[in-house]
């Protein structure tokens, strides 16, 4: 089991922090990098002329490797929800057809195909969110209600947000396919975390922001694109999706074709003096320890959690249906409105998210914070 990581971030023992999927910390090594690059930008003069490509290629191919893409199939954004755009800006819902979204998701694979469905005349249908806990038989029910009309597109989160669901995207894509239907996953709770794989998965597209969960900075996100998008127009028409317009050369618009890989897809002003090098650093250290380590120290973490919560009132999804890495606890007389505030003030910090209690420990989480928050949370939440 990978042992606890708290010495390679600014964590004092006395606070116990158990909420990665709001924002994680920044580890030691991306805020020196951090503090390095805005000496950089200081002092752009000392930048060599090969800093910035090789910055974007360090990020690509560290995004690339948590899912198992090709660097080649990763564009370089700042958000989940510019990536959702580009794929709306690709794909054509046919009229009549219904996208499909999970009730309460992040608002960006959800709120881009409502503002679109009017206009282009197809209809969002929400999957409610189960009573069990288990979306994926849920995602599946929809799937194939009969009567219904044919889904176009499937736009969930492979995790999700507020009560720490966990899908099972192969049985979800299998069933996308089936019908004819394109994909589209927020991998924002999943990167880093659980096993990726786009090549065995084959989703049209998949999205994941650096923030929460790969231990990166705000503004950083990666968007893979399959290659049968790969010929669509990019959100935005930056010189570098082009194949050779660039202020060196003599001819400035010497070829105005878009590349032929997802690099078309880059956002403008890529940024690689400052966050892009700490979003790479966090990445690595992901894979370096892998999958199978991270979920199996998360699993025991939220494990202990639930068993330390247990006859205290509150009720968490069956442990096959959760994520490893996620907790939610959910009150059936209602949660206290300030219960956050109450374990903020003892230094023991999770978030509310729609009427639960959301506990996302890290790699920087040990069972003495496990311990220590079921010691706060039964004094002050009984």
């Amino acid at each position: 089991m990978l042992p606890s990581q708290r010495a390679l971030f600014d964590i004092p023992r006395d606070v116990c922090y158990l909420n990665a999927a709001s924002w994680s910390p920044l580890p030691l090594a991306s805020q020196e990098a951090g503090r390095a690059a805005i000496g950089r930008k200081g002092q752009p003069w000392k930048l060599p002329a090969e800093f910035a490509g090789q910055q974007y290629e360090r990020a690509r191919k560290a995004a690339a490797a948590l899912i198992g893409a090709d660097p080649d199939d990763v564009a370089l954004i700042p958000s989940v929800g510019y990536g959702v755009s580009t794929a709306g800006k690709i794909l054509a819902i046919p009229r009549g057809s219904r996208v499909v979204v999970l009730q309460d998701d992040h608002t960006s694979p959800v709120l881009e195909w409502m503002s679109r469905a009017g206009a282009a005349g197809f209809t969002v249908d929400t999957v409610r969110q189960p009573a069990d806990g288990d979306w994926t038989a849920a995602v599946l029910e929809t799937l194939a209600r009969p009567g219904a009309a044919p889904v176009a597109l499937v736009s969930i989160s492979s995790v999700h947000w507020s009560d720490g669901g966990a899908l099972d995207m192969e049985r979800i894509s299998a069933a996308a396919k089936k019908q004819g239907a394109m994909l589209l996953v927020d991998a924002t709770h999943d990167a880093g975390v659980r096993a990726i794989d786009v090549k065995a998965l084959d989703p049209d597209f998949l999205i994941f922001p650096t923030y929460k969960w790969v231990l990166g900075p705000y503004g950083r996100a990666f968007l893979y694109v399959a290659k049968r998008h790969q010929k669509g127009v990019p959100l935005e028409q930056p010189a570098p999706a082009r194949k050779a317009v660039a202020a060196e050369d003599t001819v400035y618009f010497r070829d105005l074709a878009y590349h032929d890989n997802a690099r078309r897809f880059d956002m403008g002003e890529r940024d690689h003096f400052v966050s892009m090098e700490m979003a790479s650093i966090g990445m690595e250290m992901m894979a370096a320890w892998g999958n199978g380590p991270i979920v199996e120290r998360l699993a025991m973490l939220t494990d202990r959690l639930a068993e330390g919560v247990a006859n205290t009132g509150v009720r968490v999804i069956d442990r096959k249906l959760r994520a490893p890495h996620v907790l939610s606890l959910q009150f059936p007389k209602g949660m206290p409105t300030d219960l956050a505030k109450r374990l903020a003030a003892e230094n023991v910090h999770a978030a509310p998210r729609l009427g639960r209690l959301r506990i996302s420990p890290h790699v920087y989480n040990d069972e003495a914070d496990v311990d220590r928050f079921v010691e706060v949370f039964r004094k002050v939440a009984m």
